[in-house]
């Protein structure tokens, strides 16, 4: 999370080098974390100090912590988290030198693990400006799961008049997306529980409850079948039924079915070769202004203090949360 430097960073107060992190000592699940203080360093001349408000908590985190993507000892104890907001304290000589960002400037960073903390040293080149019409809660769990549901709605590229199926459309992600393809003039069948459904019709969206008979629920509105598939669920009813309504397995996108790859299916999971990579990053800024101008919505399911970060990653980690999770912070 620190950085060494030979800079002199520029600091709103003192004692701001004290940071409580929530981590684990060995890989495992969301039940090894501990909330542990520590210090932080003055941040290099290119970073800023961020006093986190608001950290979102994110499926990625509990992954991590499992060592589904490694398990390296040296990079224990394991600080998980992606996106954050919260307030400058500090910034170093390069930045106080350009003006880009200041002391008390409200920011959005989701760049970099470690996010799971009180105070952070972040790059200064990944940081956006929060929208002063947005609250920490709101700005922190929107950039990750948004940037995710813009590549998705990107890479099937859909055209007005074309109809698109999301498996999980009442999700973070596949809310979001909803949204986004509803825009480009798609019509848009989505799978959710029968308890989401007004909300998603108030989107605009057909909803279809999941489980058995899938397929033929969503034939009897669409007897021509489907022209893209976004699959954010993953399991096999999600991409069997979207390959039987799809036809071509290049037209169905998932981040989350990734043990069925061996189908055609195209995976969508933030590797750089991928269709519209560039646009999971590109896309914040202006998913950050449509939230705060209501052009689109993004519930916020569950809030808890920093202290229970365990049992905010465990929710999150069942599947059960529904929408977004967020620790906070103060």
């Amino acid at each position: 999370m620190g950085s060494a430097t030979s800079s002199t960073a520029h600091l709103a107060s003192q004692g701001a080098d004290r940071v409580r992190t929530a981590q684990a000592a060995r890989y495992g699940s969301p039940e090894d974390l501990r909330v542990v203080e520590g210090s932080l360093e003055a941040p290099a001349a290119n970073e800023v100090t961020i006093e986190t408000r608001a950290i979102g908590v994110n499926g990625f985190d509990a992954k991590m912590l499992s060592g589904v993507f490694g398990r390296d000892e040296s990079a224990l104890p394991l600080v998980p988290g992606l996106e954050l907001a919260g307030v400058i304290t500090a910034v170093g000589d390069q930045i106080a030198a350009d003006g880009s960002f200041k002391i008390g400037d409200e920011v959005v960073s989701a760049m970099s693990s470690g996010a799971y903390a009180t105070s952070v040293n972040r790059d200064a080149a990944g940081l956006l400006h929060k929208p002063s019409d947005l609250t920490f809660e709101q700005a922190a769990g929107l950039v990750v799961v948004g940037g995710t549901a813009a590549q998705l709605v990107a890479a099937a590229a859909p055209i007005e008049g074309q109809t698109i199926l999301i498996h999980g459309a009442s999700g973070a992600v596949g809310r979001l997306a909803a949204q986004l393809a509803i825009a480009d003039g798609a019509r848009i069948i989505g799978t959710a529980s029968p308890k989401h459904h007004e909300g998603l019709r108030e989107l605009g969206v057909e909803p279809v409850s999941y489980g058995e008979g899938l397929e033929q629920r969503v034939r009897d509105i669409s007897p021509d079948g489907v022209d893209a598939a976004l699959d954010t669920v993953g399991n096999n009813e999600a991409i069997d039924v979207s390959l039987a309504l799809v036809g071509d397995p290049r037209r169905v996108f998932t981040i989350a079915g990734l043990t069925r790859l061996d189908s055609g299916i195209v995976p969508i999971d933030g590797r750089p070769e991928q269709p519209a990579a560039e646009v999971r990053v590109a896309s914040r800024p202006g998913l950050l202004r449509s939230l705060a101008t209501g052009a689109i919505s993004f519930p916020i399911a569950a809030t808890f203090p920093f202290e229970q970060a365990a049992e905010a990653l465990t929710l999150v980690a069942s599947g059960r949360a529904g929408s977004k999770v967020i620790l906070v912070v103060g």
